[in-house]
């Protein structure tokens, strides 16, 4: 490998400096802190946090407080924000600057009904306005690198998102991810990577493309055919943190490690496990756990089984025991 391989996949966003421009995009109820430990060791340059609503801060809400924690080992991490409200974004946002996050994300992209029918995430690619004050604002009450995450537009009717992200540019945002689709489509059909690099040409500042990115070969793709500055994962990181090493490594050298064997998915596993149990107890853990195992073993004989078991779990020992048998044997050399 060489120096100049290596510092072509860096990535500069604001004053924050990535190992690599290999992204995990955040996710509503996966990109927990464990997960994240789990893509960041696995070669992540950099991970994203679950959104956070701004009102949900001001309301000094528990469960948002959780969602706030980082881990020292994990840095550098985004800290994504939503909401609607110009005034209250940026006041939250100046309230929580002192938390160890890098970057400070805002959500422009996020499809579900709950969200978009208050006038939040992707529903605000309707208001270039709006957005426009939301970002000035933003960039103004904190001093960390601000970004955003948009979407093609809203609908096929609305494609705004070179629109979109030459506002942004304007209010002083360090960086923009697009994610090809439209918010109608919401994660169905193909990602148009076209989008991307129409965005990529209209601005100066770093582009990161998302859609489809699930191997090493089409991130690869992905960056040679619009010119972006990183790539984003997301599903394709749900029971596969391996895919992080996989992209570095095929960007870096042409090469991809081999895929995991069962041993290593078994250990795995079992790290993400006890990782869930450290930081949310037992109840939560086992839960949560659930679309993870699910994830992990698909594919596997017995995999339709072992998830209808697992949905009924509601103790570690049980959920443990349920790991090793369907490991068992497969991880015996």
């Amino acid at each position: 490998m060489t120096k100049q391989k290596t510092d072509s996949m860096k990535l500069t966003i604001g004053n924050v400096t990535l190992d690599n421009n290999v992204i995990l995009a955040p996710m509503a109820g996966v990109t927990d802190l464990p997960f994240r430990l789990l893509c960041r060791q696995q070669g992540a340059g950099l991970v994203c946090m679950e959104m956070v609503s701004a009102k949900a801060i001001c309301y000094k809400n528990r469960n948002t407080e959780k969602l706030l924690e980082i881990h020292p080992d994990e840095t550098p991490v985004s800290l994504q924000l939503f909401g609607s409200d110009p005034d209250l974004v940026a006041d939250m946002a100046k309230r929580i600057e002192d938390r160890p996050f890098d970057i400070l994300d805002f959500n422009m992209g996020c499809p579900v009904p709950k969200v978009v029918n208050n006038g939040e995430g992707s529903a605000l690619m309707k208001d270039p306005g709006l957005v426009e004050r939301l970002l000035t604002k933003l960039v103004k009450a904190v001093k960390k690198p601000v970004t955003v995450k948009i979407r093609k537009g809203f609908d096929e009717e609305h494609c705004n998102a070179v629109e979109i992200a030459r506002i942004a540019e304007g209010c002083g945002v360090a960086a923009v991810a697009v994610h090809g689709r439209t918010r109608a489509q919401y994660y169905s059909g193909r990602a148009d990577w076209d989008c991307i690099r129409q965005v990529k040409e209209a601005v100066g500042i770093p582009v990161i493309g998302n859609g489809d990115v699930d191997s090493p070969q089409a991130a690869k793709a992905l960056l040679e055919q619009t010119g972006c500055d990183g790539v984003m994962i997301g599903r394709a990181a749900q029971g596969n943190p391996w895919i992080f090493r996989e992209v570095v490594s095929f960007l870096e050298t042409g090469r991809i490690p081999s895929r995991p064997d069962n041993r290593e998915k078994r250990d795995m596993v079992l790290r993400h496990v006890n990782l869930q149990l450290e930081t949310k107890g037992e109840y939560t853990a086992v839960r949560e756990m659930r679309k993870h195992l699910a994830w992990y073993t698909a594919g596997m004989p017995h995999s339709a089984g072992f998830r209808r078991a697992v949905n009924s779990m509601e103790t570690m020992e049980e959920l443990l025991a349920g790991v090793e048998t369907i490991f068992a044997g497969s991880c015996i050399e």
